[in-house]
């Protein structure tokens, strides 16, 4: 019997490999993450001038109508004074967790590169004080963090790098985004919205984040029918507190912002591709990107004007936007929605740079044009990216969920401007393929799920 025990006890791990684990850490059915009269879903985004001022969105239950955000000065003394306060206005929210009154505050007439608290309101109740800095000017170094789609198992898998991504990098102003940042369709969005808040964390509260809108962020209405077509979900517009100066086309989906010396526009992919959208949002684009005085450009979106995943062209993009970018000498372009890893140039010129990237457990296979073209590429291998930028220099790393280095560069930026790329090899570890023939549930085209 012994023997037998030990026998199976042994077997358990293999057992639980074979299973496909649950998407959320909730069972079908609860609401625990339900909405109550304390404040919850707490996150931050800056505004067009982030030295001057930001917004934060928040969620209560329906008792809470119109609350107050306060902010002050932050001082090392519990006696918090000379407090402001600023009426939210509040958008009505229902989900399979009932109603949720969601909120969102715009803060403006800050001081540059000044330490603020502020906290947010509920019914009887307030939040914990968050501590959140300005922005500085543009001559001032800055640190971003940049993520691929979180979307899936965002309590269990996704927070250990939310987690080591703050360890890598305490000093983050700005935390990008790049969509897919739930999965949704399964009637539990709200739940995984729940979860990707708790992954998130004071890393939503205390750095800016600013995403790009993802397909999974959208929904089918009348699937698998001739009516089939993509809508906008209800989160996304209520869920965060995003500047409102996008393409009239993808107004909510689409923004811009500078950030001590570097220009961020954030594009919608999904409607560019399936809702028509591509050539207005190139032409904002456009509008967004000529006169720009900052030093560093980078572009946002979730799907990658090169994939690095068989049989995904995103021709609308590359035909109309693609040119777009190339004109302006953007920098980097920052992406998601391939579920691997993958970086490429354009020839011999230094910008752009283009990089795909996933933070998420779920995990495509590479194709061989990647593999021809991309350099370098991962498969099977969490990441997050820490940007370093100062007027003379954008220094790039992508580091595994152990924090080990997996990619790097540095671009230099000289007195007339001009760019020149220095590929960073110390350290690196060496690309890793996928070790697994199929999935849990079978799948071939997957690396796990």
């Amino acid at each position: 019997m012994r023997v037998l025990a030990i026998g199976l006890l042994l077997a358990l791990p293999s057992l639980a490999m074979a299973a496909a684990e649950p998407n959320t850490q909730v069972p079908s059915g609860s609401r625990y993450y339900a909405a109550a009269s304390v404040p919850d879903r707490i996150v931050a985004s800056p505004s067009v001038d982030p030295s001057h001022g930001f917004a934060v969105a928040w969620r209560t239950d329906g008792s809470v109508q119109s609350p107050l955000l306060e902010i002050a000065l932050a001082d090392d003394s519990p006696a918090i004074e000379g407090i402001r306060q600023v009426r939210a206005k509040t958008q009505v929210l229902q989900t399979e967790n009932g109603l949720s009154h969601h909120h969102r505050a715009d803060i403006d007439g800050l001081q540059p590169d000044t330490l603020y608290v502020y906290r947010v309101q509920g019914n009887g109740s307030w939040s914990a004080w968050n501590q959140l800095r300005t922005l500085a000017a543009a001559d001032q170094p800055l640190t971003l963090l940049y993520f691929g789609d979180t979307q899936n198992k965002n309590v269990s898998h996704v927070s250990r790098v939310v987690r080591a991504a703050q360890k890598a990098a305490p000093d983050a102003r700005i935390s990008l985004f790049a969509g897919d940042l739930v999965s949704g369709g399964d009637n539990m969005d709200d739940s995984e919205w729940g979860e990707w808040f708790a992954a998130t964390s004071w890393l939503a509260q205390e750095t800016l984040v600013a995403p790009a809108i993802g397909n999974h962020e959208y929904f089918e209405e009348f699937e698998d029918t001739p009516q089939e077509r993509r809508v906008l979900g209800r989160h996304w517009p209520v869920t965060f507190a995003l500047p409102d100066n996008g393409a009239n086309a993808a107004a909510g989906t689409s923004y811009w912002f500078d950030a001590q010396g570097v220009r961020v526009a954030v594009v919608d992919g999904t409607s560019a591709l399936d809702l028509g959208t591509a050539k207005a949002q190139a032409q904002w684009l456009d509008k967004v990107l000529t006169g720009n005085r900052q030093p560093w450009t980078i572009v946002l979106l979730h799907q990658p004007f090169y994939s690095p995943r068989e049989g995904r062209e995103n021709a609308a993009l590359r035909k109309v936007l693609l040119p777009v970018v190339r004109r302006h000498k953007v920098d980097l372009v920052l992406q998601g929605h391939d579920h691997t890893y993958g970086r490429r140039g354009e020839g011999q010129a230094a910008t752009p740079q283009y990089v795909v990237t996933v933070a998420g457990p779920k995990q495509y296979r590479l194709s061989d044009e990647a593999r021809r073209t991309m350099e370098p590429v991962g498969e099977d291998t969490q990441l997050f990216q820490v940007l370093r930028i100062d007027p003379q220099q954008l220094r790039y790393e992508a580091r595994t969920v152990t924090g080990r280095l997996y990619d790097a560069f540095e671009l230099k930026r000289d007195g007339s401007g001009s760019k020149q790329r220095v590929e960073l090899q110390e350290g690196r570890i060496a690309p890793r393929d996928c070790a697994r023939a199929q999935t849990a549930k079978g799948r071939t085209d997957r690396c796990w799920e």
